[in-house]
């Protein structure tokens, strides 16, 4: 394989020959998602124990396609930049009927963000990068490999876990426990709890090949490729990936009723790549063969334990959902639990965890389910649909946007919800931000990195904004006794309109609008985000 699998070191841990005192946090499972949940914590001076039963990175490419408002994430957590240097960045797919280009589509057509729409980077290096970054950590991130979490009980104010090791076995407490052991989740499976969704019969053969010349036309434009009815695999799809290392990852539908076993075979994969690559010498790197799930868990948040990414929830890979999506959990429980753990907050913000990313893994549910159900029509009528608008779209624009091979992640809207104060803006309460170029006299920097990671009130044009404390402040085209900044280009003030405030949450996302705005208003919203009026409602 392309990769060197060195596997990390496993360190007998304190409670084989001790009691430890109580974590604040343990988190099951060291994939990307559980690692981003322990840097988020840490990075709020939060404590977790991270236990996984594996030491090497996951085998094979995985999750690859990350989106730019998870290497927003990233880049808060401290290793975006390092991802984006390694990823291979592309932003235009072109989708195929047969062996005609019927569509291709620009996901960021305009300038003046820090990053670009999409990159492919394989999981096994998010994870090598995230573990790097939790050493950074060594007073806030006990990372414990080849620690099996076999057991677990809900004592209603904290968690007792029974862990195995090659050493032998022994009980931790945590105040609270977070689950991220992917989709096969044993912390689910022991509290007996059930996904609901849907499971589609049709089956997918992901290989990933290293190859020396590329298969795209353009060797220097990296594109994403997707075929309906393609000449090398007639009446499937198919779709097509560049990933850093000469490694590219393709994607093949195969029967309902096939034999997942066998067709992941080297026999049987080698001649459907070679359909495709022609006589391009290539090497096999990885294959597997997988059917789509979208499913959730009805509830995340099950007292003291609660569910991040694929333990909650699992969307098929079209689109780029899963990985994304599990990111961006971590993006809205770290800032909570911080806070309900330094008693800045009361403990039932955490069910607005479940709330709002319940929300988002509904949306990318029902996004992934349309995109199974166009690419894999079920029906006679289904399949007539697919046919014309395939048909349409080689000459008619508005056949176009009905073309679904994916629809790729975007973050989703918090509009409306407990956290959020009502208002009204070209950014609305609830929405993620959007990135923009800042100048100032000692530099140039981006909005996400004035905002992310604490509350933060940004005055765009000629606004004023009260001085308060626990709220950062920064002028963005003012001049003022606190940070200020001018819009490169204009694009802050183009994205976000002049004259007006913004609160941002903790995790970029906008909880407040005003016009103008006033300390009592601000406050107010602060309070709000951090779950004032749920204790009111509950008392």
């Amino acid at each position: 394989m392309a990769y060197d699998y060195t596997p990390f070191p496993y360190v007998a841990p304190p409670g084989l020959t001790g009691t430890e005192p109580r974590h604040a946090v343990a988190i099951v499972g060291a994939g990307p998602i559980g690692l981003a949940m322990a840097v988020d914590l840490a990075q709020r001076g939060i404590r977790s124990v991270v236990l996984d039963d594996n030491n090497v990175v996951s085998i094979g490419s995985r999750a690859i396609c990350w989106s730019k408002r998870t290497l927003e994430i990233f880049d808060r957590l401290g290793i975006g930049q390092r991802m984006l240097e390694k990823g291979v960045t592309w932003k235009v797919g072109r989708q195929f009927y047969g062996d005609r280009e019927v569509y291709n589509f620009d996901l960021l057509p305009e300038d003046g963000h820090k990053y670009p729409a999409f990159i492919n980077l394989q999981q096994y290096y998010v994870e090598e990068y995230l573990v790097d970054r939790a050493g950074e950590f060594p007073e806030l991130i006990d990372l414990r490999f080849k620690n099996k979490v076999v057991g677990h009980q809900d004592k209603g104010d904290f968690v007792a876990l029974q862990i195995e090791t090659p050493d032998g076995e022994y009980q931790i407490e945590a105040d609270y426990l977070i689950a991220c052991d992917g989709a096969g989740s044993a912390t689910r499976q022991r509290m007996g709890l059930e996904f609901s969704g849907q499971t589609f019969e049709e089956q997918f053969l992901i290989a990933d090949i290293e190859m020396e010349q590329s298969p795209f036309g353009d060797e220097d434009v990296p594109e994403r490729w997707f075929w309906f009815d393609p000449p090398f695999h007639p009446g499937k799809s198919a779709l097509l990936h560049m990933q850093p290392d000469n490694i590219y990852r393709i994607d093949l539908q195969l029967d309902a009723d096939a034999d997942g076993k066998a067709e992941a075979a080297e026999d049987k994969v080698v001649p459907r790549i070679k359909a495709i690559v022609g006589d391009k010498p290539f090497k096999l790197d990885w294959v597997s063969v997988y059917k789509f799930r979208c499913i959730k868990l009805d509830q995340m948040v099950h007292n003291r334990v609660i569910f991040v990414g694929d333990s909650a929830h699992v969307v098929s890979p079209f689109g780029a959902r899963g990985g994304n999506g599990g990111i961006q959990d971590v993006d809205n429980l770290g800032w909570k639990l911080a806070a309900v753990l330094t008693d800045n907050a009361p403990a039932s913000l955490i069910r607005t965890y479940h709330q709002e990313r319940s929300h988002g893994a509904a949306e990318n549910i029902k996004n992934s389910s349309r995109s199974t159900n166009f690419m894999t029509p079920k029906t006679p009528i289904e399949a007539l649909f697919r046919a014309e608008a395939l048909t349409l779209a080689q000459d008619q624009p508005f056949a176009q946007k009905l073309l679904n091979s994916g629809r790729l992640s975007v973050p989703c809207s918090l509009e409306g919800m407990d956290l959020q104060t009502p208002g009204t803006a070209q950014v609305a309460p609830g929405r993620a931000l959007i990135d923009a170029p800042l100048e100032s006299e000692t530099g140039t920097s981006w909005l996400l990195n004035e905002v992310q990671g604490q509350f933060t009130l940004v005055g765009f044009g000629d606004v004023v904004l009260p001085n308060l404390p626990s709220v950062r402040r920064i002028g963005i085209n003012q001049r003022a006794d606190y940070p200020c900044f001018t819009a490169t280009n204009g694009h802050a003030i183009r994205r976000y309109g002049s004259g007006k405030a913004y609160l941002f949450r903790p995790d970029g996302h906008v909880c407040a609008v005003f016009d103008p705005p006033t300390e009592q208003s601000v406050l107010a919203a602060r309070a709000r985000a951090l779950g004032a009026e749920l204790e009111e409602s509950a008392a």
